[in-house]
């Protein structure tokens, strides 16, 4: 049987990757840095805990998502390197390591394009990550997204995009207030877990009222 770390080595364990992912992810500008990690990694352990995930697992997975960003990485090979290499540095089980990559490796949204997660703890780290994409935080993180890129708060001759490929999706012409009809309001039927699901639901109704709202502003009538 597999050996696999005790209660004391998966927190040193955790300890680790939590400085390694400051370092990584410290500075980034782009609405990925260390606190949309933390909050990830808070929302983990409560979906963990309510759909009997394994934790370990589930919090190494969340702590480490986002290092192997495609958008913050030459590629997604590059950045899934940078994990994998990583994780053996550390006394983790073989069974572990490969869950970890396999979950990182799928969960990025990626214009919907991503095959379902086969593991409950993969549906718990990808719901995480998904919420911190639905309510109030996640208005603040797509003006601060699309500033990164570039892109404008609005503009009504920009229609948003009905389908597009990974690449249109990483790179094409959009404004933040597009990304909240080809991303954001998407997300809250692709959640996995029963927790989750229930907690979507509030937080779309939160981001429907405030772009209602926006829309009346920009057009005076408000």
């Amino acid at each position: 049987m597999e050996h696999r770390p005790n209660e004391y080595e998966q927190q040193l364990i955790l300890d680790a990757a939590e400085a390694f992912v400051k370092e990584e992810l410290g500075n980034d500008p782009s609405g990925h840095d260390w606190w949309h990690i933390h909050r990830v990694v808070q929302m983990t352990k409560r979906l963990a805990q309510e759909e009997g995930a394994d934790p370990f697992v589930s919090i190494l997975a969340a702590l480490l998502h986002d290092v192997a960003d495609e958008k913050l990485n030459e590629s997604k090979e590059t950045g899934l390197l940078k994990v994998s290499s990583w994780l053996e540095t550390h006394p983790l089980g073989e069974n572990d390591r490969l869950h970890i990559m396999e979950i990182i490796s799928t969960m990025s949204y990626n214009a919907g394009t991503n095959p379902a997660m086969r593991t409950l703890e993969g549906k718990v780290v990808q719901d995480a990550d998904r919420l911190d994409a639905i309510g109030a935080i996640a208005i603040a993180r797509t003006f601060l997204y699309a500033g990164w890129k570039g892109d404008p708060i609005h503009d009504p001759q920009l229609q948003p995009r009905d389908s597009m490929t990974n690449k249109e999706y990483r790179n094409g012409k959009s404004t933040a207030i597009n990304h909240f009809y080809e991303k954001l309001f998407k997300l809250k039927s692709l959640m996995n877990t029963t927790s989750a699901k229930r907690i979507a639901e509030e937080r779309h109704v939160y981001m429907v009222q405030y772009m209602e709202q926006f829309l009346q502003e920009w057009d005076g009538q408000l």
